[in-house]
């Protein structure tokens, strides 16, 4: 693979934009980044840019979406991409839920809206260290 991506997910156009700005500030160039406001969108981009050589090595999630909840959406992605990097963004997120995606799907952390951009750049590096 080429290039290394971060996608976020999430129903919210402000919370992807917001993570935009931080992931841009954070690596610059370093990493391709994607944007989709489904988990449904989301698997389409997976896909898509699969074939263009890219290689998604960080998921950001939220929990709390139309159709597939965040917590489904990352053990389906662990299921077939069992090396991403698995982090859920929420505030919604219930206990169990968070239990069950750590186990199922080796979650690397689940962050709690609002956070701290700074917090969220080192649960993004410390998941990168771990996969490479």
């Amino acid at each position: 693979m080429s290039k290394a991506a971060i996608l976020c997910v999430d129903d919210e156009v402000l919370v992807l934009e917001s993570l935009g700005i931080q992931l841009q500030k954070a690596f610059a160039d370093t990493y391709a980044y994607e944007f989709a406001e489904s988990a449904a969108e989301a698997l389409e981009i997976i896909e898509e840019i699969q074939d263009n050589e890219i290689e998604i090595i960080v998921i950001v999630s939220d929990w709390l979406m139309p159709g597939i909840r965040g917590d489904e959406f990352l053990i389906n992605i662990h299921q077939k991409f069992p090396k991403i990097i698995k982090i859920l963004l929420t505030g919604q997120a219930d206990e169990a839920a968070i239990e069950r995606v750590t186990k199922e799907a080796q979650l690397h952390a689940c962050l709690q809206k609002p956070w701290k951009s700074e917090e969220l750049i080192e649960t993004i590096n410390s998941g990168i260290e771990q996969y490479d």
